[in-house]
């Protein structure tokens, strides 16, 4: 199954200059742990909340003051919308990371999946499985 069928569409994004402080209230008022950065369509970053806790609050900066830019990951890796979960699983293994950002041919976002979104699939297809066989046992 094609990630663009998977990846939530919803995702919340800023500019390289938005202030930390914002970043951290959008994600406090979304409830969500990340916030995309980009440029036009194009993610070029991402901050996440240890980003905030570790770059920004641990390092005794003012959050008003440094920005999206200062604090955001800037090796950013993408997944295109038509690879499939196991592409997702194991971009998310081999650089230790919990949230791709979805990209179309042009590299422009058009969503995120996150390995929470991953795991809940799974778990909803062990469930199905788990259903199957039921089913199908002798009883006891």
């Amino acid at each position: 199954m094609p990630i663009e069928n998977l990846a939530r569409s919803d995702v919340i994004t800023a500019s390289v200059d938005e202030p930390a402080s914002e970043l951290a209230t959008m994600m406090d008022d979304e409830d969500i742990g990340s916030v995309v950065i980009t440029d036009g369509n194009e993610p070029v970053g991402i901050v996440t909340d240890r980003d905030l806790a570790v770059r920004v609050v641990a390092a005794g900066d003012d959050p008003t003051e440094v920005t999206a830019e200062a604090v955001m990951s800037t090796d950013l890796c993408t997944i295109d919308q038509g690879d499939g979960f196991y592409q997702a699983t194991e971009l998310m293994s081999e650089h230790g990371i919990r949230r791709l950002p979805v990209v179309d041919s042009d590299g422009e976002l058009t969503g995120i999946i996150t390995s929470d979104d991953l795991n809940e699939l799974l778990a909803d297809e062990h469930q199905q499985l788990a259903g199957v066989i039921q089913a199908q046992r002798p009883s006891y």
